[in-house]
């Protein structure tokens, strides 16, 4: 595809909104990845110390 202007760049040939609305999309999840990662990983290690703690206090009282 040739573009005369920057305008026309922009316009996509008429299907900027799905073009750039992708693009968009692509973005936020690219971003929004690595944080949701981050946060599971982070209930994963909290749920692995509560049951060390749990299971050692367990065998305490034994």
């Amino acid at each position: 595809m040739i573009w005369n202007s920057v305008g026309d760049f922009f316009a996509m040939g008429g299907y900027a909104l799905y073009v750039w609305g992708s693009f968009g999309i692509c973005v936020f999840a690219f971003l929004a990845e690595p944080l949701l990662i981050k946060k599971r990983h982070s209930e994963i290690v909290q749920t692995l110390r509560r049951q060390a703690l749990a299971e050692k206090l367990e065998m305490e009282n034994k």
